[in-house]
């Protein structure tokens, strides 16, 4: 019966780490940030989230699977996703001069799967909407731009906006009330610097103690550093780090990664009471990179923190063998060295003095790294999980 036709797509998206951060809302509901920001888009073969988007009359009413765990689809955010999204199906049937099935009305029935523990400091909320924001755009035959769909992801989770866009991407805060040009843009492809390699080192797979809504907003309210870094030196900074990577200079963009990391880490401990994000192994992960620039007399390799204590290290290919091989030295028992990628860096003989110091902390405190480049962004799928 045609009334009980399901519906169906599916869709990859992209885990994004910011070099500049977003942290602070000048509105909340909107999800609309205090200042720009802009990332790297990740690999998706190493880390992404899988979400297929089906639709039917069949279904009593919406809802949404993650990880094989019922969440809750009435949350204010996945709602204003659904509205908007609805909304401009609701459009194109309208408008269209064939008529078409109103895909607009019926129940949605949403399955997501991520291939890295959610809630972990791994962006996991960005890979999240922007995969369940493509993959109905993709059911209901949406011509939107990733442009146009950013700003609806934005609603679900601030950073997803830059997950529809694979490469270097920034996040422009807008100065409209209604959001409407608060949007992602590409600033590069991941083919214009493909030789961009990420190293996570994971920390910590728990939950963290405060969520980034909650951090953020603190942070706002309470630290007397955050209105200089949001309004100087993070603008300086985002025209910095667009023509570092225009012109392919890793020296500056390894060194805007470092300080922007440490500026947002400090606004969090000014934060009342104080947001500890990092801890003793990531302070081993930043001892053991600056040793290794030191001993390569330049930035080789640059650390990077977001809301948790994962360290996530950038450097190039033809570094690959003194960055990933001093890391290897230290964790090559530690799980995610197994694959290609990993099997191919070979562990330095020996640590210089200053990686010697903190590598048993670090050992101790890291529970496996992945290995990972730049990517692409989105794309559509025929595996369906539904």
């Amino acid at each position: 019966m045609t009334g009980h036709t399901i519906y169906r797509s599916s869709s990859y998206a992209p885990v994004n780490i910011a070099v500049i951060k977003y942290w602070g809302k000048r509105d909340p509901t909107l999800n609309l940030p205090t200042n720009s920001s802009l990332s790297v888009t990740l690999s998706q073969s190493d880390l992404r989230t899988h979400t297929t988007a089906t639709c039917s009359a069949s279904y009593t009413s919406d809802s949404l699977l993650l990880n094989g765990k019922d969440q809750d689809i009435s949350t204010a955010r996945t709602q204003a996703c659904l509205r908007e999204l609805r909304t401009l199906r609701r459009k194109l049937e309208s408008e269209s001069p064939h008529p078409l099935p109103e895909l607009s009305s019926l129940p949605l029935k949403i399955v997501s799967e991520n291939n890295f523990p959610t809630a972990a400091g791994l962006a996991s909320s960005a890979a999240g909407f922007a995969a369940l924001v493509r993959a109905i755009a993709d059911l209901y035959g949406l011509p939107a731009s990733p442009t146009e769909l950013s700003r609806i992801a934005r609603q679900g989770s601030g950073s997803a906006c830059r997950s529809l866009f694979g490469g270097y991407v920034a996040w422009n805060k807008g100065e409209k009330d209604d959001g409407s040009d608060s949007v992602a843009y590409e600033v590069a492809p991941a083919s214009h610097w493909p030789d961009m390699r990420a190293l996570i080192l994971v920390a910590s797979a728990e939950k963290k103690d405060v969520s980034s809504t909650s951090g953020m907003q603190t942070t706002v309210k309470t630290s007397s550093l955050f209105p200089a870094r949001a309004e100087q030196v993070v603008p300086k900074r985002m025209k910095e780090m667009e023509k570092a990577i225009q012109g392919k200079d890793f020296e500056t963009f390894g060194n805007i990664t470092m300080a922007e990391s440490n500026s947002f880490h400090a606004t969090c401990l000014d934060t009342s009471p104080p947001i500890f994000y990092m801890n003793d192994t990531s302070r081993a992960a930043i001892r053991i990179v600056e040793s290794l620039n030191q001993a390569a007399g330049k930035v080789v390799a640059a650390y990077t923190f977001d809301a948790g204590p994962n360290a996530v290290i950038y450097y190039l290919a033809e570094n690959e063998a003194e960055v990933a091989g001093t890391f290897k030295c230290i964790l090559g028992k530690k799980e995610g060295w197994e694959g290609q990628r990993g099997k191919a860096v070979t562990a330095k003989k020996e640590l210089n003095g200053g990686a010697k110091v903190a590598a048993e902390t670090l050992m101790g405190g890291i529970s496996r790294v992945i290995l990972t480049a730049v990517g692409d962004g989105p794309m559509r799928s025929e595996e369906h999980l539904v």
